[in-house]
C-alpha cells in the first residue's frame, strides 16, 4: 500500500495542500496514477485538495465514469453520513472550507493575491490585481455605488462597484456569503479597491455534459404531501399507471414526501392523516405498486421528519417500514448517478432566501434560482437566514463536481433551465393549492413529471391532472 508520506510528499511537491480523508482514500486505492490524476486536475482548480474531490474521484476517471452499480449509485448523501455539529469551531471549519474549494475554482481562472497583502503594501497601489473572499456587509453609497465587505482568511477590504460600468447589474446580484473573485485596483489611501471585474466560481462555458452510453430514462418529481387534504389521489393513480407501461428504469423524488406534522401553524386543519407514522406508510404503500423494475430515490425535505437544518439525514428506518426494497433513500442534498449521468437531488429550501435577496427573483421562475445556483457553484449560498444549515467541518453544499441535472423543488411551481450544460429541473408538486398559497398568490403546477432520456437529455413533461 502506498505510504501516507509519500502521497504527502506529491502534493507538497506540486505546492498543495491535501486533506487527510483524501490522503487516506488515495491510500485505500493503492494506486500512484491516481495521485497523479489528483494532481493534475487539482492544479488547475484550488490550492486545497478537499474531501470534496472524493465522489468524483469515485465517478470519474481519465475522462472514463466507473461504476459500482452500472445503474444506480449514490456518490454524495449516503444515508449516515450527515453530521451534527459539536462546537462553535466546527462553523470556522465549514466557512474555511466553503472558502477554499469556490475560492480554488475561481483561483483556476484568475491569478489573485491574499486581502492583507494587499493593504499592508503599497506596491499594489494604482496596479491592477486581483482579490477572492466571501461576500459580507454591502451598502449603496448616496451616489448609487455598490459597495461591499469581502473577506479572505488574511484580512477585509471594501469593494465598490462603479454604477456607471455595464455589468454593474452582476454585482447588484451580490448576496452574502457568496465567495467571489474581484479583479480591479487599490485606492490611492489603501482603504478602498475599485471593482472593474467581478468573477464567480460558475460553471464553465466549455463544460459538455456525460451522456449515458446506453438506453435509459428517468422520471424526476418533487413535494408529494401524503396526508395532506390537497394531496392529489386521482392524478396520482394516472401517474402510477402510466409508470406501469412506460419504458423509464429510474424515479427520484426531491424531497416533501409527506406533510408531515406541526410544520406550521394550523397544520392540523389542513391534514387527512393525522399521524406522521401513518403518513410515511401509505407513502410506502403507494410506492410499493410501482413497478418493481424501478429503481427509487427518496430524499427529505423540510416538511419531512429529519432536522430541518441542511444538510438533512435521511428518511429514519423506522418511518421507512413500508418503503419496497427497490427504494433507496439518500439525505438531502444528495448526487446520484444514473448510468454515469450525475444528478443532483437539493429539496430546493434555499430558494425562499435567494428570492428575497435577489432583485427581480419571484417564485414563477425557479429555473433562474437554479442558475444562481449554478453560477455561485452552492445550493445555499446564504447563512443564517429562512434556511438553516449544520455547519460541519465540509460545505456539502458546494456544487462539486459539475452535475449533469439539477433537481429541485419546493416552492411547488415548475420550471425547466439549460444552464451551460446543466439541465435544471424544479419539478413542481403533487399538492393542490394551500390556502397560504392563495394568501401569497401562489398558483402551483401540480401533478406534473418530468421524464429524461439519459442518453441525450432530452426530456418531456407529462401532465397527471386529467384523464
Amino acid at each position: 500500500m502506498l505510504k501516507a508520506s509519500e502521497i504527502l510528499q506529491r502534493f507538497i511537491e506540486t505546492k498543495l495542500q491535501v486533506h487527510p480523508d483524501v490522503v487516506r482514500y488515495l491510500q485505500e486505492q493503492n494506486d500512484p496514477t491516481l495521485v497523479d490524476q489528483v494532481i493534475r486536475d487539482a492544479s488547475d482548480q484550488t490550492v486545497v485538495v478537499s474531501p470534496a474531490v472524493i465522489p468524483k474521484l469515485r465517478a470519474e476517471r481519465d475522462g472514463t465514469r466507473f461504476l459500482t452499480d452500472p445503474g444506480l449509485e449514490v456518490l454524495a448523501g449516503i444515508a449516515g453520513t450527515s453530521e451534527a455539529v459539536t462546537s462553535v469551531h466546527d462553523y470556522v471549519h465549514y466557512f474555511r472550507d466553503r472558502y477554499n474549494q469556490l475560492g480554488g475554482i475561481v483561483r483556476a481562472r484568475a491569478h489573485a493575491m491574499p486581502i492583507e497583502a494587499l493593504v499592508k503594501t503599497t506596491r499594489y497601489k494604482q496596479q491592477e490585481c486581483t482579490i477572492i473572499g466571501m461576500v459580507g456587509d454591502s451598502r449603496t453609497s448616496t451616489k448609487g455605488h455598490k459597495i461591499v465587505q469581502v473577506e479572505d482568511p488574511t484580512g477585509t477590504i471594501a469593494v465598490l462597484f462603479n454604477k456607471n460600468r455595464p455589468d454593474f447589474s452582476e454585482a447588484e446580484r451580490l448576496i452574502p456569503d457568496e465567495v467571489i473573485g474581484v479583479r480591479g485596483t487599490l485606492s490611492p489611501e489603501g482603504t478602498l479597491f475599485f471593482g472593474n471585474q467581478l468573477i464567480r466560481p460558475d460553471i464553465p462555458m466549455n463544460h459538455a455534459p456525460f451522456l449515458s452510453k446506453t438506453p435509459g430514462r428517468a422520471v424526476l418529481i418533487s413535494d408529494v404531501h401524503v396526508g395532506s387534504n390537497t394531496f392529489l389521489p386521482e392524478a396520482w393513480d394516472r401517474f402510477a399507471a402510466w409508470l406501469k407501461t412506460a419504458d423509464v428504469s429510474y424515479l427520484l423524488i426531491a424531497g416533501d414526501v409527506v406533510d408531515g406534522i406541526g410544520v406550521y401553524p394550523g397544520q392540523e386543519q389542513e391534514l387527512v392523516i393525522q399521524n406522521i407514522y401513518e403518513q410515511y406508510n401509505a407513502f410506502g404503500e403507494m410506492l410499493a405498486e410501482l413497478p418493481k423494475r424501478l429503481k427509487i430515490v427518496v430524499s427529505p425535505g423540510n416538511h419531512d421528519v429529519v432536522r430541518g437544518a441542511e444538510p438533512q439525514p435521511a428518511l429514519p428506518d423506522k418511518f421507512t417500514g413500508s418503503f419496497p426494497e427497490n427504494c433507496t433513500v439518500v439525505e438531502n442534498p444528495a448526487l446520484i448517478s444514473l448510468q454515469g449521468v450525475r444528478v443532483l437531488m437539493y429539496h430546493g429550501r434555499s430558494i425562499d432566501d435567494m428570492i428575497s435577496l435577489i432583485p427581480g427573483a419571484t417564485y414563477e421562475n425557479p429555473g433562474q434560482m437554479m442558475e444562481e445556483m449554478l453560477q455561485r457553484r452552492h445550493l445555499a449560498p446564504s447563512y443564517g437566514r429562512r434556511t438553516p444549515i449544520a455547519a460541519s467541518k465540509l460545505d456539502r453544499l458546494v456544487i462539486n463536481p459539475i452535475p449533469e441535472i439539477l433537481l429541485t423543488g419546493h416552492v411547488h411551481i415548475m420550471g425547466i433551465t439549460r444552464y451551460r450544460g446543466v439541465l435544471g429541473i424544479n419539478a413542481g408538486t403533487w399538492q393542490g393549492q394551500t390556502g397560504f398559497q392563495k394568501q401569497m398568490n401562489i398558483n402551483p403546477t401540480p401533478a406534473r413529471a418530468v421524464e429524461v432520456d439519459l442518453q441525450t437529455l432530452e426530456y418531456q413533461v407529462r401532465d397527471f391532472n386529467e384523464a
